[in-house]
This record gives C-alpha cells, sequence and structure tokens, in this order.
C-alpha cells in the first residue's frame, strides 16, 4: 500500500503520479516496467518515488486494487439492476470490462502476466476466495435464487467461483488472441448458457 507521504499529497499531483503509473503498466507488464519512466512521466525525482511506494510492486499493486474495488462497485451495481439475475449480470459486467477503454492495455497486461497475487486482486471483484468473506456475503444478498438449482450458500459461493472463473478465462482468450468484442462475448453467452442447461442430461445422472 502507498505511503502516508502519497495521500499528503495535493490532488493535482497525486492524479499526475497515478497517471504516470497507470501509463507504465499500461505499456508493459510488471517485471518490464520501470520506475525511470513512471518519475520522467509524473516530473518527480527518482527518490520521491520511494516516498509514495516501497517499489515497483507496492505501486502496481495499488492501481490493480483500485481498480479491483472499482470494478467490484460496478459488478454490484449491474447485479442490483438486473434484480439479481447472476448470469445476466455477468454477461452485462464482461461486456463492460471488454469496453473499458481507458483500463484495456493495462487490464490486458494484468491478465496475461497472472500471478496468484494478482488473481486475487481480480477475483475480488465478483466474490470472495473464502465463503466466509464480506464480498460473498454482500453479492450472495443481492442473487435472486428463485431460479437456482442450489440448496446451500456454500453451493452458491461455488457458482460464483465456477462464473468467475470462466469469466477471467475469456478476458485471457480475448486478450491474448485479440478476439474481437463481440465473437468474445458470444463465447461467454455460449458457456454460460452450457451451466445453465446443465451438461450431462438428467436422465444419466446417478
Amino acid at each position: 500500500m502507498p505511503k502516508l507521504t502519497f495521500y499528503n499529497l495535493p490532488d493535482e499531483k497525486r492524479q499526475t503520479l497515478i497517471q504516470a503509473i497507470k501509463t507504465e503498466f499500461s505499456r508493459v507488464p510488471l517485471f518490464d516496467a520501470s520506475i525511470s519512466n513512471i518519475v520522467k512521466a509524473a516530473g518527480i525525482p527518482r527518490g520521491s518515488f520511494y516516498q509514495y511506494f516501497e517499489d515497483k510492486d507496492d505501486a502496481f499493486f495499488f492501481l490493480l486494487n483500485e481498480l479491483s474495488e472499482k470494478e467490484k462497485y460496478n459488478f454490484l451495481s449491474i447485479l442490483t439492476e438486473r434484480e439479481g439475475d447472476l448470469f445476466e449480470t455477468a454477461l452485462d459486467f464482461y461486456e463492460r470490462m471488454l469496453e473499458e477503454e481507458e483500463h484495456f492495455h493495462f487490464l490486458k497486461n494484468a491478465f496475461l502476466n497472472m500471478t496468484q497475487k494478482i488473481e486475487s486482486s481480480f477475483s475480488r471483484m465478483i466474490s470472495d476466495r473464502n465463503k466466509h468473506g464480506e464480498n460473498f456475503k454482500t453479492t450472495a444478498a443481492l442473487i435472486d435464487r428463485s431460479s437456482l438449482n442450489i440448496s446451500s450458500e456454500k453451493e452458491l459461493f461455488h457458482v460464483l467461483q465456477i462464473i468467475t472463473t470462466i469469466t477471467f478465462r475469456n478476458l485471457v482468450e480475448t486478450f491474448a488472441h485479440d478476439l474481437p468484442h463481440q465473437e468474445s462475448l458470444e463465447n461467454l453467452k455460449m458457456e454460460m448458457n452450457l451451466i445453465k442447461r446443465g451438461i450431462v442430461c438428467e436422465s444419466t445422472i446417478k
């Protein structure tokens, strides 16, 4: 997390630094990013960077966590608008992420160079990795369960895990192969429909 001195910066200077960080991590992934480029774009001495962040990883995860919080709010807003329809919410959320031009290249670099820590930040956009987490409880409270074939909170948690995994795997495919947005969206729709229908014929289930 940023140091207190970062939050004490005048708003204009802080936003300039954030934009410089965003520009660098949109240009290249974390391991290739240069602090020299960040401080040059922000117009600050290199030493000042370390007054605000421990290192470039600290700056990257600050930006990623800020974006994750914003997208988590968007997901919950869509879920409310869709009256708890989880599948339609996931599709709307996905489409909005594809159209997020401001963060597109940052997201692309992050998804194509995924680590466990990055994955954990992204997962919080939709739910939690723990069924006792506050994110899961908040999301679960908004979901209309009347059309879902589930019988417990545990099952709902795993449904969210499946949807999160499918959603982010499709984003990786889109970024890796530069898929047109409409094709990417249709791929996700097909996979969501397969889940909704069930993959195994009911008569064959033992």
